[in-house]
């Protein structure tokens, strides 16, 4: 029997980040060397995504990405490490350091 690998691409984390209250009040920093930024794509097996999401649904749950539905439904996911430049665009800041990076690729060099 092979062992299928639930698989999401991820970055170390380099800022410090902060866990606060509903009045903006810090509570506690966690130790980023455990902390990972989620990244797409994302590997998983077809029909246990199905059923995880059909289960979700189900309960009710509003996860962000696949590997916190998996995580709920206590199936692990392992991380690999992606690269920097693998960026998530959702604000136009991203969009211009997307465009950047680009440009800068397609500059032949000097």
């Amino acid at each position: 029997m092979s062992i299928i690998f639930q698989i999401a691409l991820a970055v170390p984390v380099k800022d410090t980040i902060k866990i606060v209250n509903s009045d903006q009040i810090i509570q506690s920093t966690p130790d980023r060397r455990n902390l990972w930024a989620a990244q797409t794509p994302q590997r998983f097996d077809v029909p246990l995504l199905k059923q995880c999401h059909h289960h979700g649904r189900e309960l009710g749950w509003a996860v962000t990405d696949d590997a916190a539905l998996f995580e709920k439904c206590d199936f692990p996911v392992q991380i690999v490490p992606g690269e920097e430049t693998n960026l998530k665009i959702t604000t136009p800041v991203d969009l211009a350091i997307a465009q950047f990076i680009l440009q800068q690729r397609a500059t032949p060099p000097a």
